[in-house]
């Protein structure tokens, strides 16, 4: 779940080049409200076609058809994108921070996170208004080993489909079409996609811990070319998802 950002300088003092991004509804969302914040404090950046916003297809959303556990965890939604930076392709990307590897590339480095969202997770479904309430044997559909580790320990009776790969509009229509019984979202994600209306319950901290960073978005760029989204970061946001990072 990756963004880019570009525009059309040559030097960082100026304007960017490019900004890419995954190839997702949510993470355009992303990188729109992140050119939108770049074009409020640079006003050089607010002239048409100063930013453009590009996608880049990473390993995590070409391959559908395996957990993510099978085919390598985090960093699959980041490697291309982390290539294309070092390439001079781009000059900034646009991660969710849950995404990102405990280690960043050579080259880069992660200055900004913007204010943070909700880092809660939604429950989904359309004849139970909890977990509690699915019945014994029920289908839970998500490709998070946290959540499956954390539903499997509160409720043994409920089954886990871990395969369950896709944006947000993937498997709003899988659950819909009655191949599980449930999902469990991201809210901050449900959020920036205007898509709340689809929240069943949200689940407190409590019942389901958040995956590191949840809800945050860091922008990425080449060493040295920091100039220009350091002044977006918020302070207290930055100190909580990279000090998550560094404790796993």
């Amino acid at each position: 779940m990756f963004e880019l950002l570009a525009t059309n300088a040559t030097t960082i003092s100026a304007q960017f080049d490019v900004i890419g991004f995954k190839e997702s509804p949510l993470a355009l969302a992303q990188a729109h409200e992140t050119r939108e914040k770049l074009m409020a404090a640079h006003s050089e950046l607010a002239e048409e076609g100063a930013i453009e916003i590009v996608i880049i297809k990473t390993t995590g959303d070409k391959i559908l058809s395996q957990p993510l556990a099978d085919i390598g965890g985090k960093g699959l939604f980041t490697k291309e994108i982390d290539e294309a930076l070092i390439n001079g392709d781009i000059d900034i990307a646009v991660h969710s921070m849950k995404d990102v590897p405990t280690y960043l590339p050579e080259q880069t480095i992660l200055p900004c996170n913007m204010e943070r969202e909700d880092v809660r997770d939604a429950f989904i479904s359309l004849n139970a208004s909890s977990l509690a309430d699915l019945a014994a044997g029920s289908i839970i559909g998500t490709a998070s080993l946290r959540r499956k580790s954390q539903i499997l320990h509160r409720y043994p009776s409920l089954k886990v489909v871990e395969n369950f790969r896709g944006n947000v509009q993937t498997r709003l229509r899988k659950l819909n079409e009655g191949v599980v019984h449930a999902t469990l979202l991201a809210l901050a994600g449900l959020r920036r996609l205007n898509m709340t209306e689809n929240v069943t319950a949200t689940l407190s901290i409590d019942d389901m811990l958040p995956a590191v960073a949840q809800g945050a978005i860091g922008i990425a760029c080449r060493t040295n070319d920091d100039k220009m989204v350091r002044r977006e970061t918020n302070a207290e946001f930055q100190m909580n998802p990279t000090g998550g990072h560094q404790f796993v």
